[in-house]
């Protein structure tokens, strides 16, 4: 009998990195049960708060965010090093099958030094636009694994017959996603309403919240309930907005139970990480996208834009300014609150986009390179 397969999956320092993880180790159980999974995370108290009620195995690299400054650099440098030394000392004792880079900072070391040691490699790329750990990654990866074929265009050119369009894995809870009169329970809401779910992704958007509660007012809502998840540090002043607005809402600081919340949603307002759109496509729910603003290669708009485009969600700009987003924000939401039409459309359009597969087929990717190798 073959020995059980080792593989890792290297990678953290946020959800939007360490979900999709966590569900390709979930398919990779469901297909090979004695298959042995390994984390290498970091060592922020996110990736254990994360990975601890998982009960998967996991290591916490002592690698760093690399920063700007002449010292931040120096830090970086250093944490690599110490984070390869680790890594090649657990590599040699006990030499994995397959390595899953699962993006950022976090993923560098465990790629390349697997690869530099003739080990399987694949890295996960959920966004349009590769990230530089990712592009820095492609050359030693023998397969990329992504969410939207525009991402093709966007590698090397030696580099992009590697590529498989997998889809981004999504949790296994919110694939099993519950009845809505049992979601619409566990959240508190009225089931003779509709549900607009406002959300800025788990660490919240001050610049959404802001568009939302300027728009909001100006508004008729009559057959509409909000659901809005503002993250912890918005929570007070968006609740407070509410107040002052007279309109009644649900504000949830955080949930890690985006199953009911997709389950309630009849529209969303979001920003567009990678994981949130999956979440929205599989689930068929249409959405306004405003996209974070603040990044230099603006990968979210890029994200927003393949759903815009398939008509599936409306892409609107983040200006950085509640006025003006709010003078965008009111007449989209407006159309979209009473064209029911409309949003069966787009509903339609979403779930053409979704690939609630996606999990299956990264770990299928991982086997067939892990089995290869031996």
């Amino acid at each position: 009998m073959a020995e059980a397969l080792t593989i890792v999956l290297v990678g953290g320092g946020t959800g939007g990195h360490l979900y999709p993880g966590i569900s390709v180790a979930q398919s990779l159980r469901e297909k090979l049960p004695d298959c042995r999974i390994v984390f290498f995370c970091t060592a922020r108290e996110l990736d254990r708060s994360i990975l601890e009620p998982t009960g998967y195995e996991f290591v916490e690299q002592p690698i760093v965010p690399p920063q700007k400054s002449v010292g931040g650099l120096l830090k970086f440098w250093n944490s690599w090093r110490d984070t390869k030394d680790l890594l090649y000392k657990w590599m040699k004792s006990t030499r994995p099958n397959a390595v899953l880079g699962l993006g950022g900072y976090a993923a560098g070391v465990g790629v390349k030094l697997a690869a530099q040691r003739k080990i399987a490699t694949a890295i996960l790329n959920p966004d349009v636009i590769p990230g530089k750990a990712n592009l820095y990654l492609a050359r030693y990866s023998q397969a990329i694994c992504s969410q939207f074929e525009q991402t093709r265009s966007r590698l090397p050119a030696k580099e992009q017959h590697k590529m498989q369009v997998t889809g981004c894995p999504i949790r296994s809870d919110i694939l099993r996603r519950p009845a809505r009169e049992d979601a619409i329970k566990r959240l508190g809401l009225d089931p003779a309403q509709q549900t607009l779910v406002i959300t800025g992704a788990s660490q919240g958007a001050q610049t959404v919240n802001e568009a939302v509660l300027t728009a909001l007012p100006r508004l008729k809502l009559q057959g509409w309930q909000i659901l809005h998840l503002s993250g912890k540090d918005h929570s007070v002043s968006v609740r407070q907005g509410y107040r002052d607005a007279d309109l009644s809402a649900a504000v949830v600081d955080f949930t890690p139970d985006m199953a009911d919340v997709w389950a309630v949603a009849d529209l969303a307002i979001s920003r567009a990480g990678a994981s949130s759109i999956a979440e929205l496509c599989v689930c068929g729910v249409p959405s306004i996208l405003m996209p974070y603003p603040y990044h230099k290669d603006m990968h979210q708009r890029a994200n927003a834009q393949v759903v815009a485009d398939a008509g599936a969600g409306i892409l609107l700009d983040d200006q950085k300014d509640r006025i003006k987003n709010a003078d965008k924000l009111t007449p989209i939401l407006e159309s979209l609150l009473f064209d029911a039409t409309k949003r069966v459309t787009m509903t339609r359009a979403a779930t053409s986009l979704g690939r609630p597969d996606a999990a299956h087929a990264v770990a299928q990717v991982l086997i067939q390179l892990a089995s290869a190798g031996r």
